[in-house]
């Protein structure tokens, strides 16, 4: 199966420029439907905005763009270029203004719906949806900092910490991850430590996680 990033949830985020208020949210959407839903709810929620402009990307679906009656090219596009940019798939994006009486020009428009977008990305934040390997380390306690430290060097995650009579650890590495994670366990700690594949798992996971 493909990896590829998503966002991680809904982001939203707002700036003021030259008294016009742009307000930036994205959600995750698993399909067009879900993307023209979120669409429409900003739409009904800010029926009084001067514009709702949106962008999305469906993953081997759609990917659509509107300027809402701003000029052409100076809000949707951008917008798309934005998530684009991010390499973010299954996204939706609306940028909602608020007109404050002054005009901000073609070059100025492109550069505040570019910002509203990225500032809810990056409020969303970013997951990468990948193949996860799941594994099951038990560890004594003078292993267990190494340990962890050999989890994130491999990009994993640790999902559970148990602490009794020895460290017991549940972690979930990209793929092509787990074998050299568990090949470098056994160099560091001489063989006494031993972990067993569990599952796999197709989800996404935050990148602060990973």
């Amino acid at each position: 199966m493909d990896e590829y990033l998503v966002p991680s949830g809904f982001g939203e985020d707002e700036f003021v420029e030259k008294k016009s208020r742009f307000i930036g949210r994205v959600w995750l959407a698993e399909s067009e439907e879900e993307a023209l839903q979120r669409i429409q709810q900003m739409k009904k929620q800010h029926y009084d905005a001067t514009h709702n402009c949106w962008a999305y990307i469906i993953r081997d679906g759609a990917v659509r763009f509107s300027d809402d009656g701003e000029p052409g090219g100076t809000a949707g596009m951008p917008m798309l270029q934005v998530l684009q940019r991010e390499g973010l798939y299954n996204v939706v994006c609306v940028v909602t203004r608020y007109f404050g009486g002054i005009l901000l020009g073609a070059g100025g428009l492109v550069r505040a719906y570019t910002k509203g977008a990225k500032i809810a990305v990056d409020a969303a934040g970013k997951s990468m949806k990948r193949v996860w390997t799941a594994l099951y380390v038990p560890c004594p306690y003078t292993y267990y900092e190494r340990v962890k430290l050999e989890v994130s060097a491999f990009g994993g995650i640790v999902r559970k910490t148990d602490f009794g009579a020895e460290v017991e650890l549940e972690l979930l590495f990209p793929e092509n991850q787990a074998q050299p994670f568990l090949d470098a366990l056994t160099d560091l700690t001489a063989g006494s430590v031993e972990g067993m594949e569990t599952g796999k798992e197709y989800r996404a996971f935050p990148l602060t996680a990973v």
